[in-house]
């Protein structure tokens, strides 16, 4: 049995919860049973439920001490996924205590000593003091979702521009990139996700630009799919970009936390992206100067593959042995 313990919200934003869905589908497919923990957060037990995953609630709040009825309901020797980040100590211990294996991702907390297994892909600077005893860094173990390989293509030129800055956008960012590019020339398609909250904000600089200047969509059924159509992606610093890269289409990446930064620089330095800086002070001047679009479109195919999700399943199927 794994279970995956995840929090999301429009805080947090939602990109652990995806991450978590896509790994989950690939160990369902090779017959494991999975189950969901998350925090109570509406649009994303509806997401789990919608993918055909049973999901229980826990308490943010509570550090540790609620684990032991979750993992009594499993069968012996469970594997315990945690993708909310910082794992504190003492749930760590209350895991191990339970003889279940742990597995964590991006994990800088003080807990990830503990781990057995620290997936790392999303780290970039300071990595020699990760913590855990199996740790994995690099792009090969990006867990990026598989239907990318549908609509993969290199792209030739700029004609069109896709902004896509994730399930929650917790600051807005999608708004002011727009006002930025309401004055250029290019066709704009914003895609928001299922917990943007700043939709009003976003309405009125889609309806003060030129006509046909933006087209506006919220949750798409396959952002895969759409991507495909574009040749510019503007994106966070999360997993969306790498996803973008993987099927040809280059990127912006705007940092909305302090932690996207070193992924953004990461991309820019492959040549597969441009870094546009944090989002409180970020620049896209850029998209005035000519862009090799068809270059860094074949890099960013040649650097990200489509792999990650799979060699973590059987590090996890091993481990599971």
């Amino acid at each position: 049995m794994f279970v995956f313990c995840v929090e999301s919200s429009h805080a947090r934003g939602m990109g652990h919860l995806f991450r978590s869905l896509t790994l989950a589908t690939e160990l369902r497919s090779r017959g494991h049973s999975v189950r969901f923990l998350a925090n109570d957060h509406p649009n994303s037990l509806t997401i789990i439920r919608e993918r055909g995953f049973d999901v229980a609630l826990y308490d943010l709040a509570t550090v540790t001490g609620w684990e032991k009825d979750f993992l009594e309901a499993t069968a012996s020797s469970a594997i315990w996924i945690n993708d909310r980040l910082n794992t504190q100590r003492s749930h760590s211990e209350t895991i191990k205590r339970l003889d279940a294996k742990l597995v964590t991702f991006d994990d800088r907390g003080d807990g990830a000593e503990l781990a057995d297994l620290n997936i790392c892909a999303l780290l970039f600077e300071r990595t020699e003091g990760l913590k855990g005893r199996d740790v994995r860094l690099g792009v090969e173990y990006m867990i990026l979702n598989p239907e990318i390989a549908r609509y993969r293509r290199v792209r030739e030129k700029l004609a069109s521009i896709l902004v896509t800055l994730g399930g929650a956008d917790t600051y807005g960012v999608t708004v002011r990139v727009a006002k930025w590019l309401s004055g250029k020339p290019f066709p704009v398609t914003i895609v928001t996700g299922p917990s943007f909250q700043h939709m009003a904000e976003l309405e009125e600089v889609v309806a003060a630009a030129a006509p046909d200047r933006f087209r506006l969509l919220n949750q798409v059924p396959s952002l895969a799919a759409e991507m495909y159509g574009h040749d510019l992606a503007i994106t966070g610093g999360g997993l969306t970009p790498f996803e973008a890269c993987a099927a040809g289409l280059p990127c912006v990446v705007v940092a909305n936390e302090p932690f996207e930064i070193p992924v953004g620089r990461a991309l820019e330095e492959l040549g597969a992206a441009f870094f546009a800086g944090h989002h409180s002070v970020f620049d896209l001047g850029i998209l005035d100067k000519p862009i090799p679009i068809r270059a860094m479109s074949e890099i960013a195919m040649t650097k990200v593959d489509l792999g990650g999700v799979g060699r973590v399943a059987d590090l996890l199927e091993r481990l599971a042995a």
